[in-house]
């Protein structure tokens, strides 16, 4: 094999590599649950039931066999709807609270949860007749619409400004450009932040610089306001904040325990340095890193 051959299929590997590490994804972020766990990350919530056969031993094996598994499925179900009432909305609300004071809300969640078919892939028959199943519902889609409050809005196209004296100065050398973002990236590992389906970024003065009124419904609907991960190195690269993601740190909680965190007032002031920032919070494209969960 030639030197030319040789060089070109280094140069070929090396560039696969490279490209893989542009498009990493963040390593999922799973928030663990009774019978069950919400996967921040990808946005799924899974539910575990367990149905056991007849005790009596009157029924037939087969007879016994669908038995266990209606109960199992049953139970998956009921479960479901336990994880989906216990999820954080923000800071202050769960789906319970707000599905508690809105009854069609409450109906409605338990009808979706009903609908959720089992995950069969992952059905599990244990030897003394007991079935495990799961069954998976999506964080977002329908489940979003229905419990993100009234206050996220469908908002209209944000044009991005051109200034010709901006571009004049910038040419004169007297100014530099403010760098332009594709995405925000907040490093809140070590903060104690809880995550939730609208949480707030606010500043050291506590002016709020991303939450509901900064997003359009119709993205927060289909990806969720933010995504959450457990690993920096690989949300800097993720596909959903873009090729050059804002990375900040969070301070700290805006409270023990909330989902709302503080970032200092020089990231506030870049973040809303221009109309370009304000578009990707339009478009959710937020990633929040937290430690991961205790298993």
């Amino acid at each position: 094999m030639n030197k030319r051959v040789i060089f070109a299929l280094v140069c070929t590997l090396w560039m696969s590599i490279m490209h893989s590490g542009e498009c990493a994804e963040p390593a999922p972020f799973i928030e663990r649950k009774p019978n069950g766990s919400i996967n921040w990350t990808q946005g799924i919530v899974q539910a575990v039931g367990i149905g056991k056969p007849d005790e009596t031993g009157s029924a037939k094996p087969l007879d016994a066999g669908v038995t266990a598994l209606y109960h199992a499925r049953t139970n998956a179900k009921l479960n479901l709807i336990k994880i989906l009432k216990g999820i954080r909305i923000d800071s202050k609300r769960n789906v319970a609270a707000v599905a508690g004071q809105n009854y069609s809300i409450l109906a409605k969640i338990n009808e979706i949860a009903f609908e959720t078919p089992e995950n069969e892939k992952l059905r599990k028959h244990l030897p003394d007749g007991t079935v495990e199943v799961r069954v998976q519902l999506a964080l977002y889609g329908g489940f979003s619409q229905l419990v993100l409050p009234p206050e996220i809005q469908q908002i209209e196209s944000i044009k991005p400004m051109r200034s010709k004296n901006k571009a004049n100065i910038q040419q004169a050398g007297k100014v530099s450009a403010p760098e332009i973002f594709t995405g925000l990236v907040i490093d809140a590992r070590g903060t104690g932040v809880e995550p939730s389906l609208v949480p707030c970024l606010l500043d050291e003065n506590g002016h709020e610089v991303f939450g509901a009124a900064f997003v359009s419904r119709e993205f927060a609907v289909q990806s969720g306001m933010c995504g959450y991960s457990s690993d920096i190195k690989a949300s800097i690269n993720s596909e959903r904040v873009g090729p050059n993601p804002l990375v900040v740190k969070g301070l700290r909680p805006a409270e023990p325990g909330s989902s709302d965190i503080i970032i200092s007032n020089t990231d506030a002031a870049k973040l809303l340095s221009s109309s370009e920032h304000l578009l990707f919070l339009k478009k959710c494209r937020v990633l929040i890193v937290l430690d991961s969960p205790v298993k």
